[in-house]
């Protein structure tokens, strides 16, 4: 809480002379007309003596609290960007559980990479797309990058029927940056294999992206020859598969459409690397404003006051009576 008026507080120094001339000041020889009461409570007397006054300097304190105006702010930040409006699309295949990337697997190392590359790009709308045998949107595009961090992490094997859509994961990105105003829109494809799923080949999706003026940078990952890796899946099994390799030729002929570059990455490093290359080739631009909205608490002391001035006023009449 601040105060915007903190000068007002000095009326509170008022308040030492107030109490040493109630301390001195010489009281009524009779200052109630009933002295029944206190042959019943004789010591409470004394006490009550100070009570109205200790309303009173009650009430000065809550008045010069509430003009001091005491205040609670928010501070709202706004974004001016003219920043990338990103897709990261992602390959959730069974075959992303190979181990070569040590000491994680393909998906657990893309599902770091990718993290540490939102992290950097403050100032964009960032989006993420799935895919396996068919393809699913994880997270529209959004500026909250702690909730997107979140759902990058909750991507795990078996959220899809398994397969490699590349196609139909592409097409879905797309259809999520289409409509997009932003001056530069990109899609982030990472896979390990080759397009054996899907109603769309991923040549004709990137032609789509091509007609709505979407760049799309393509990471194959894994190794470039046949990997042979132990697999313990709830659904196709336990035992020792063959995974196809990435095939890059067609990424390449992705990116080459669209405007984008295509990459290879055999290791967490690499991929890193990767990232980190997009990142300095696709700058962000924005600035961002803040400013802080103040509501008013001086209600929460005047009320208080007027409640005990109004008290005191009723009590005086009453309980604290004088003589004439």
């Amino acid at each position: 809480m601040t105060f915007a008026q903190p000068l007002y507080f000095l009326l509170l120094l008022l308040l030492v002379p107030l109490v040493y001339f109630e301390v001195k000041k010489k009281t009524a020889t009779i200052c109630y007309p009933d002295l029944s009461y206190f042959k019943k409570e004789p010591n409470r007397g004394v006490i009550l003596r100070y009570i109205p006054f200790g309303l009173s300097l009650a009430v000065l304190l809550l008045i010069a609290f509430a003009l001091a105006r005491p205040q609670r702010g928010r501070v709202y930040e706004e974004i001016e960007t003219k920043g990338v409006d990103i897709i990261l699309c992602m390959d959730v295949s069974i075959s992303m559980v190979a181990d070569d990337f040590k000491p994680v697997n393909r998906l657990v190392a893309a599902r770091q990479k990718a993290n540490e590359f939102i992290e950097k790009r403050t100032g964009d709308r960032i989006g993420l797309v799935i895919f396996a045998g068919q393809a699913m949107t994880q997270c529209p595009l959004t500026f909250d990058h702690a909730i997107l961090r979140e759902l990058v992490d909750y991507v795990d094997f078996g959220m899809l029927e398994d397969g490699t859509a590349i196609g139909l994961g592409l097409a879905t990105a797309v259809s999520r940056l289409k409509d997009s105003r932003a001056k530069e829109k990109l899609i982030i494809l990472l896979t390990d294999g080759a397009n054996n799923r899907g109603e769309i080949d991923p040549i004709s999706a990137a032609k789509i992206a091509q007609a709505y003026g979407i760049k799309v940078y393509c990471i194959g990952v894994g190794s470039t020859e046949e990997v042979r890796t132990f697999v313990n899946h709830p659904h196709i099994g336990r035992g020792y598969f063959v995974l196809e390799p990435a095939d890059l030729k067609t990424l390449t002929e992705i990116a080459s459409l669209t405007g984008g570059q295509a990459f290879h990455a055999s290791d967490a490093e690499a991929l890193s690397a990767i990232y980190s290359e997009i990142d300095a080739m696709e700058p962000t631009t924005f600035k961002t404003k803040k400013h802080t909205v103040y509501s008013e608490k001086a209600g929460h002391f005047m009320l208080p006051a007027a409640i005990i001035l109004l008290g005191a006023i009723v009590l005086g009449s009453v309980l604290w009576r004088r003589l004439p």
